[in-house]
């Protein structure tokens, strides 16, 4: 097994592919943005979904199940009222309202101890449906 970053509090894993994947959305600009799951039985934190540099918010909305909890990174460039060209990355926890509450839990638990491993993360959002995590909500809160 590859080397793993030890979560906060419940003894959770990050895999090394997690942390690769983010440098690499992050520095090479090779991602859009990364799914993450918890693969309760290895207790590891892995890689779901990773969305190449000409995929948008859409496509990383579709790609959450909406029957499931997953944790995301969105890599968002977008043009300031100067002018300039930004990019902001936002971590996202999905935490489904149709999940058991065991679930959500262990979601929610474990969320900042993935958040440390992934370091650049410019805003943090947590949404129970895909309403509370539409484009309007990044764009505001990347002004």
């Amino acid at each position: 097994m590859a080397m793993a970053f030890k979560m906060a509090t419940i003894g959770m894993w990050v895999t090394d592919e997690c942390k690769t994947s983010f440098m690499e959305m992050k520095w090479k600009k090779v991602h859009r943005f990364i799914v993450f799951k918890i693969d309760e039985a290895s207790r590891l934190v892995t890689v779901d979904k990773v969305g190449g540099p000409g995929e948008g918010y859409d496509e990383l909305a579709a790609s959450l199940p909406p029957d499931d909890c997953r944790y995301a990174v969105f890599d968002f460039d977008f043009v300031t009222t100067d002018n300039c060209k930004k990019s902001k990355i936002f971590f996202i926890a999905c935490h489904q309202v149709h999940r058991g509450l065991e679930k959500k839990m262990l979601y929610a638990t474990s969320k900042e101890g993935l958040r440390r491993a992934l370091e650049g993360i410019h805003y943090d959002m947590q949404a129970t449906d895909p309403t509370e995590m539409g484009m309007y909500v990044i764009k505001d809160r990347a002004k």
